[in-house]
């Protein structure tokens, strides 16, 4: 019998779209059947002129008490929700739709809670909603985004970003830079972690036991044997003799301009791109509404909706709850996938 995950839900910035899009995805009956919830938000998250009366209970606990609850006092449920109350919230200082000091700090104090939480064992993943990285800068934190701070949090070596949209799995070798940035990233032994991770991150979180990626070339035409920079000759292509070595299934490089039909039809599990915009013009034009952002490198399971605050139309009930559901739907899946690889290998112990 599966055993129900118990998800964290971090809402974002409050002043943006994260606490609407969480209410409205956690309405559904069938989203909200699937795990236990506990999220960290505030009052803003229930607030009449974002989504009206909640078709569902919910508990309500201070971040004191969650921080000191047993977390196996009682049986995971599906469909509970725990709100997880910040102490000392100036909501007049958020309001709503704009960039505000205030509105940064608690989004960060909202995921370093739930990342508590993980490394506590209280929970099986987190679904993060949007922040703003310019808040996030006002109120003093170092980081460009949510990877970079699960990255320090978690202490990991390594880490990616990976999307997953309509037929598309895309993870990034270089994050958010720029493209003069990018050249200077890029190197032998980035490549070729990068493909390794993503090969171990398919097998332990989506259950694919033989997986095979496809990787983006850097110039047009994949470099065209050098004619159009020689980036593929001297870099890429070691990186994935070196994998094929170590029994890695990986194809490339490929030119990026034809890489994604491909993928479309199926011949790939993933794609991996070089650089932001190369993996995510597609995944955005197919699947922008229920793509999905996943960290692969932590020792937990982390996915995020793919849309940013969207303070133009917070506290209006327009926003879209499609990739927080995607989200959910996904941490589910990758908790359930992760706890069957553990099994086999301790199987084979």
């Amino acid at each position: 019998m599966t055993t129900i995950p118990r998800l964290g839900i971090t809402v974002g910035d409050p002043a943006g779209i994260g606490p609407e899009v969480t209410a409205k995805a956690l309405a559904d009956p069938q989203i909200r059947n699937l795990a236990e919830y506990v999220v960290f938000g505030d009052r803003q998250l229930w607030r009449e002129q974002s989504v009206g009366k909640l078709p569902f209970d919910f508990h309500k606990l201070p971040l004191a008490d969650y921080a000191t609850a047993d977390a196996a006092s009682h049986p995971v449920t599906a469909g509970t929700v725990t709100l997880v109350e910040l102490p000392d919230v100036d909501y007049e200082a958020i309001g709503t739709g704009r960039v505000t000091l205030e509105g940064g700090k608690v989004s960060v104090q909202y995921i370093m809670a739930a990342i508590d939480a993980v490394q506590a064992g209280r929970l099986d993943g987190i679904v993060t909603g949007p922040i703003n990285k310019e808040a996030i800068r006002q109120a003093g934190y170092p980081w460009p985004g949510h990877t970079e701070m699960f990255a320090e949090k978690f202490a990991a070596q390594q880490v990616a970003m990976m999307f997953a949209g309509g037929p598309f799995r895309v993870v990034l070798v270089t994050i958010h830079m720029s493209l003069r940035k990018v050249l200077e990233s890029i190197t032998q032994e980035r490549v070729l972690s990068i493909v390794q991770l993503t090969h171990q991150a398919l097998r332990e979180l989506f259950g694919i036991e033989r997986p095979v990626l496809a990787v983006c070339g850097l110039n047009p035409h994949a470099g065209e044997a050098g004619r159009f920079g020689d980036e593929e000759e001297l870099i890429i292509i070691p990186a994935l003799e070196q994998a094929r070595s170590q029994g890695i299934d990986v194809r490339g490089p490929l030119p990026s301009d034809t890489i994604y039909r491909a993928a479309m039809k199926g011949q790939f599990d993933i794609v991996v791109a070089m650089y932001h915009d190369q993996g995510l013009i597609p995944i955005k034009t197919i699947a922008f509404e229920d793509s999905v952002n996943i960290t692969i490198g932590i020792p937990a399971v982390r996915t995020s909706v793919d849309h940013g605050t969207a303070f133009d139309i917070a506290g209006r009930n327009m926003a879209d709850p499609s990739s927080m559901k995607s989200a959910i739907r996904m941490a589910v899946q990758m908790v359930e996938a992760r706890r069957n690889a553990a099994a086999r290998a301790g199987g084979r112990k």
